[in-house]
């Protein structure tokens, strides 16, 4: 019977801690193999082009928006998004997974954990939010149209304002806002924008 081809995993930019944690939990699965390591932001896009890694695991805190995860995905659908992030909400993680990442950890996630997901995210596989913290339900990807009204309303425009950016009708947007509401488990515009609990503590 041959070897298994083992599963290669880059590594983003994380602080020197979790960063150890990471390449030794790599290192002790013999199924999996580091391909990069500390990969920072402006190199990411080479190190998923030379080296084709079945999985990436990334700091969602680098990230401009959400926005972005769907725009590496797109470029890169080789490579599956395994994104860790500090205390990250459900919503978070939703719309994270919305726009295409395989799964949204905490930081603090146990080794098997990350293992698991590392594994379920080389076979394609997702882990929702209710998965992960049988928190708020997520039904699905956002389509493409989806993602471009949710990008628009995290930079707080008006639904006129969208639907002029967007060349589309007004209903249209609120159309597109209900079934965005709904993938990422919240009931309004005002929830989807609140910040998380600790955000507004830290902001006080």
């Amino acid at each position: 019977m041959g070897e298994t081809t083992p599963i290669t995993v880059a590594v983003g930019h994380f602080d020197d801690l979790l960063a150890r944690g990471l390449r030794g939990v790599i290192d002790d699965d013999q199924s999996l193999e580091l391909v990069s390591a500390d990969v920072a932001a402006a190199q990411l896009a080479r190190v998923l082009r030379v080296h084709r890694p079945d999985v990436a695991i990334l700091d969602a805190g680098s990230l401009r928006t959400p926005v972005e995860v769907r725009e590496i995905t797109v470029r890169h659908p080789a490579t599956s998004l395994l994104l860790l992030a500090d205390r990250p909400s459900s919503v978070e993680c939703a719309q994270l997974v919305a726009f295409g990442a395989a799964a949204c950890l905490a930081k603090t996630t146990q080794v098997r954990d990350v293992l698991n997901a590392i594994h379920l995210a080389s076979r394609g596989l997702q882990l929702t939010p209710r998965d992960t913290y049988g928190g708020a339900p997520g039904s699905g990807l956002l389509t493409a149209r989806e993602s471009d009204v949710l990008a628009q309303l995290q930079r707080r425009r008006s639904n006129a304002q969208i639907a002029g950016d967007l060349h589309i009708s007004v209903e249209t947007v609120r159309t597109h806002a209900r079934h965005i509401y709904r993938k990422l488990g919240v009931a309004s515009r005002r929830e989807l924008l609140a910040p998380p609990p600790d955000a507004a503590l830290r902001a006080r």
